[in-house]
This record gives C-alpha cells, structure tokens and sequence, in this order.
C-alpha cells in the first residue's frame, strides 16, 4: 500500500463523498501527512503507532493530541472499510484515553463592544471607504449572532435573507443553524453593504468578500479586527483580538 496515495484518495473521498468543510480538510491533511512521515512504511505496526502516539503528548496539548488521533483513526477506518488494509486495522488493539479539559467561553465587556463600534460608524462617517461598510457589517454580524469567523466567511448571498433578517450559518459537518437578527442597526448596515458590493458579490458567489472581488477569507476578518481594535486607544485591542479568534462568541 502507498500511503500517500491512500491519503490522497481518502481526502478526495472526504470532500466529494463526505462534503466536509476546507477547515476539517486542511486539518486532516496535515495530520494524515504528519503522521506518514512519522510511521514511514510502518503502517500496521501497533508499537510504531503507539509510539506516534506517544511522541504527540511530548509535543502538543490535549486537545490537539485528540484531533490528530482522530484524523489518523478515521484514516485507518476508512481503510478497513474499503479493505484496502493487508490485515487487521491496528487501531482495534490501541487504547487512547484523555483527561479532559473544560474552560470556559471568554465574554467580551459589552462597553468594549461599544467602543468599538462607535469608533468604527464614526470613521465611517468621515469617510467614503466601501471597505468600512464592509467591516461594520462583518463585525455586526459576529456580535449579533455568535457565528465563528469560518461560518461567517462561506456565507452565501442564499444564506442570508434581508428582507425577514435571518442568517442560515452552516457549522461543522455542515451542521445548520438559523438565526434572527432584530436589531434595525445592524440590518440597515447589512443591506447598505450589499447595496454597496452587489455585483461583486453575485459573481462571486459569496455574501463577504475583500477589495478583489474575492470571498474574505478567515485569516483577513482577523487582520481586520485587529487593526480597527488598535487604532481606538479606548479599546484593549490585545483582549478584544483574542475574544475574536477564540471558537466560540457569547454576548
């Protein structure tokens, strides 16, 4: 068996057959390629694995250390089940247990949320800039609906209705969820955004999308945030940056 060519085959199969997100894909690879550099041609060796294994508790947290077992699991899995593995599936005989931990949401103060906005609607107000449009009704959103950045980035114009205000946001393993948005405010930003960026957003094919006419991608929301955050001396940037990247948003 060519373990790379196996890895190759079974990612296609996760995102033609499986419909798993970029994110969950881009994980898996490098997981998957992490591990076959590790295990070499040793593939249904239990003590190569075990040590693999063993050699990712030396080096990354927990949480990290589960993801990658499971990347290389659901791997093997996928292997037995289209019987491409030369023997048992090695993993039957390996037991991996964690201790978990549990921390909780980080809150963002709401005056900080506060400041932030009026810094941002007043810069809008002294400028021209579409871009700033853009970035209210990003930033809106986020506080309005609690939607991690990735969910935020994939939304299509048919995931969001204006005209009754409500966002279908797709989570892991495509997971659905609609939310409402009452606030006038952040309704009347969303529509003069989509006025603002129509064309580019119906050849796009995406709702947010950067100054190329190109979706706005999860690493520039972040280079957004942190730049508006440190421009207003009122706002801790460094405290709001890291509420923004956290997984989850509670208000």
């Amino acid at each position: 068996m060519n373990m790379h060519d196996e890895i190759t085959r079974y990612l296609d199969f996760c995102q033609y057959r499986k419909e798993l997100n970029s994110n969950t894909l881009k994980a898996y690879r490098v997981d998957l390629t992490q591990f076959q550099k590790f295990i070499g041609d040793d593939y249904m060796m239990r003590h190569k694995i075990e040590k693999f294994i063993t050699d990712l508790h030396m080096h990354y947290k927990q949480k990290t250390v589960k993801r990658k077992i499971a990347s290389v699991k659901a791997f093997y899995q996928y292997l037995e089940e289209e019987e491409i593995l030369p023997g048992d599936n090695p993993f039957h005989k390996i037991k991996v247990k964690f201790k978990e931990t549990f921390s909780l949401p980080r809150i963002i103060p709401k005056n900080n949320i506060e400041c932030l906005l009026k810094h941002m609607y007043r810069q809008k107000a002294e400028s021209k800039a579409p871009s700033l449009v853009r970035d209210l009704a990003v930033i809106e959103i986020l506080f309005a609906t609690g939607a991690r950045i990735y969910e935020l980035t994939n939304l299509t114009m048919q995931d969001i209705d204006l005209d009754n205000g409500s966002i279908r946001l797709f989570g892991k393993g495509s997971r659905e969820r609609c939310v409402q948005i009452a606030n006038k405010e952040v309704l009347s930003i969303l529509r003069e955004y989509h006025q603002k960026y129509l064309s580019a957003i119906e050849k796009s094919g995406y709702f947010f999308i950067n100054n190329r006419g190109r979706r706005f991608t999860e690493q520039s929301v972040r280079n957004m945030l942190e730049k508006h955050a440190k421009e207003n001396i009122n706002v801790f940037f460094f405290n709001i940056f890291e509420y923004f990247i956290s997984i989850e948003f509670i208000i």
